[in-house]
């Protein structure tokens, strides 16, 4: 009798239910907008900043500006995209607070994929303020709660796209695009592995080599996601509907962290070496037409900068 009790609590809907939400898809699943908290410059200007999480491992969603992708305050293009790639992309695009905001105000994005309609709310609350020690630690550069003097010290690469930002292109013509990126060299550039964040979150767990551990029971090692560090800059589309292929293939700007990826955040990725004049052209082709906008983001492994162009594609 006791065996059949056990039978009914291992089968019981909440262990399905575990199971469910384990599972991945490729296709199919909507984007969630992200809040990921509020900055200020040296100016004292603050800017609230967002991301967002596509919950497929393939499809990109594109929506256009509008009802389905606005905010409630200053005009519905608060400057977002319409374009959204796989998995969680943070600290896509900042907004100025608004002048008069409180501290009871909210500004929101409004999202609405495959049928689904999410929000991501902006306040001024004191504990969403973030800072460069905040944007390290939640791409993966630094484990949750950790830091380094290194990384305290580090400002974010510099990127200068050259030439024209607004350009005309035939679908199917080869656009060349140029970005001069320079850096601190701060975090320095490490090996493949977890090795190469810009701090070893392993941990220490007082085991012994003549320990017998059991690791399935053993909580994990960091808590946040895992990303390599060192020098990269990679082009994707920001907005545009229609599919640009970039040669080279480009370094994944989102978190794809499966084996074998071309992501800083897959296992064993190492950063491509860095030119002499940090110099990094390449081509983008249109295979329908519209307008685009491109965006660059260099990325030393822990800080970002970003720069655009806007191209008009016509047959």
């Amino acid at each position: 009798m006791k065996w059949f009790v056990l039978a009914a609590v291992l089968w019981c809907p909440a262990s399905a239910g575990v199971h469910a939400q384990s599972l991945s898809y490729s296709s199919g699943q909507n984007v969630s907008p992200a809040y990921e908290g509020w900055e200020q410059d040296a100016d004292g200007k603050k800017y609230f900043v967002f991301g967002y999480m596509n919950r497929n491992w393939a499809e990109e969603i594109d929506v256009p500006i509008g009802p389905e992708n606005g905010f409630n305050i200053g005009g519905v293009d608060q400057g977002q995209p319409t374009h959204f790639l796989p998995r969680r992309n943070r600290f896509i695009f900042r907004v100025p607070v608004p002048a008069g905001f409180t501290d009871k105000d909210e500004l929101i994005w409004t999202l609405t994929t495959q049928g689904k309609t999410e929000k991501a709310f902006a306040s001024l609350r004191l504990d969403y303020q973030i800072d460069d020690v905040v944007r390290a630690s939640e791409t993966g550069a630094l484990g949750a709660g950790s830091s380094s003097p290194e990384i305290r010290a580090n400002k974010p690469p510099q990127l200068e796209v050259q030439g024209r930002k607004v350009l005309e292109a035939k679908v199917g013509e080869a656009v060349p695009l140029t970005a001069i990126v320079t850096d601190d060299g701060i975090p320095k550039r490490r090996g493949s592995g977890l090795s190469g964040a810009a701090v070893n979150n392993a941990g220490s767990r007082n085991v012994t080599t003549s320990t017998t551990i059991n690791r399935a029971m053993q909580p994990p090692s960091r808590v946040t996601v895992g990303k390599n560090v060192g020098l990269h800059v990679s082009w994707y589309v920001y907005r545009g509907k229609g599919a640009v292929a970039f040669s080279p293939e480009q370094i994944m700007s989102w978190e794809d962290t499966r084996a074998g990826a071309n992501s800083p955040w897959a296992p064993v990725w190492v950063p491509p070496a860095w030119p002499a004049d940090g110099k990094v052209t390449v081509w983008a082709t249109f295979s329908e037409p519209g307008v685009y906008v491109l965006r660059s983001r260099a990325d030393d492994g822990a800080l970002t900068a970003d720069g655009q162009v806007t191209i008009t594609v016509t047959r």
